[in-house]
């Protein structure tokens, strides 16, 4: 089994972005929350009125990098001069489009588009999406903690969120866990990564905390790794027949019936069992067996021996 700790170890070194990456990461998204600052706030702050959402605002980004998300926050002016437009009018589509060519302006060279809910600026190494969001209001014009973003699908509307509930929710349950939560999450995307696995990462940070919060090694480290990923396989598939998850802050419902990601919970939680089983031999060749078996579930960079 110490070899179990020694391959998980590694794999989860894989996963982590290098420092080069990171600060690649940052310079991109500061650069564009900068940006909208200086027109919609006259303001040079590459922080303010915005915050990292996704999983840079989780801490469960990985290896090779994936998209950063920004919810910036605009002006109530803004909201209030959308409240103006003439009636039938796509307001979220237009704020979009407004704020597309904000950043076009800035980023000639790069084709910024404008995708159902956010921005996309697809810079070579990154893609940055941005979330165009005012504050939820309360009792009072409080805000409630919560935001509104766009929706442009069927003639547009505003939807609800609450990031901060989403991070805490993360990040309660790994500092429950001593950190399997966001080691699980990682882990599970690389696997949706390697085997094109059509599940919302989403989806599966949700699944992922539902699944720790019962499960008994929880906590006890990455010994216990092998048998984390089979019994949370197994829990998918459990799952996929039937089933929904809440949103955290929101208590929006994600369902699904015979999920497609069913049958690709299936193919690597056999490959799974056959790994724990290689774990678990004396065999000379154990090691090497069970290395490729869990590369057929997450790739190359779990390694072999």
């Amino acid at each position: 089994k110490t070899s179990v700790s020694d391959r998980f170890n590694r794999f989860l070194c894989n996963l982590a972005l290098t420092p080069k990456q990171r600060e690649d990461g940052q310079t991109k998204h500061r650069a564009v929350r900068k940006c909208l600052n200086l027109h919609y706030w006259g303001s040079s702050s590459e922080m303010a009125n915005s915050m990292l959402i996704g999983s840079w605002g989780k801490n469960t980004e990985k290896r090779p990098p994936r998209d950063i998300d920004v919810l910036h926050v605009l002006p109530d002016s803004v909201r209030e001069r959308l409240g103006n437009l003439a009636w039938g009018t796509n307001k979220q589509s237009y704020l979009l489009r407004e704020v597309k060519g904000i950043l076009a302006a800035s980023y000639t060279t790069t084709e910024i588009r404008a995708d159902g809910q956010v921005v996309v600026v697809p810079f070579a190494s990154y893609i940055v999406e941005v979330a165009p969001a005012f504050e939820e209001k309360g009792l009072f014009g409080t805000h409630t903690g919560k935001y509104v973003i766009c929706d442009t699908n069927d003639g547009g509307r505003w939807k609800t969120v609450d990031p901060v509930a989403e991070q805490e929710h993360v990040k309660s349950s790994n500092d429950a866990t001593k950190g399997d939560t966001r080691n699980l999450i990682r882990m599970m995307k690389r696997w949706q990564d390697h085997c094109n696995v059509p599940i919302k990462s989403f989806v599966i940070e949700l699944l992922a905390i539902d699944f720790l919060r019962g499960w008994e090694h929880a906590g006890k480290g990455t010994f216990w790794y092998d048998y984390m990923v089979h019994d949370f396989l197994s829990y998918m598939k459990g799952r996929a027949f039937w089933g929904s998850v809440t949103v955290p802050g929101t208590g929006e419902e994600i369902s699904w019936f015979q999920a497609e990601w069913k049958s690709r919970a299936e193919t690597a939680q056999a490959s799974a069992v056959k790994a724990c089983e290689f774990e678990a031999s004396d065999k000379p060749s154990s090691d090497v067996d069970a290395g490729l078996e869990w590369q057929k579930v997450f790739g190359d960079d779990i390694p072999l021996y």
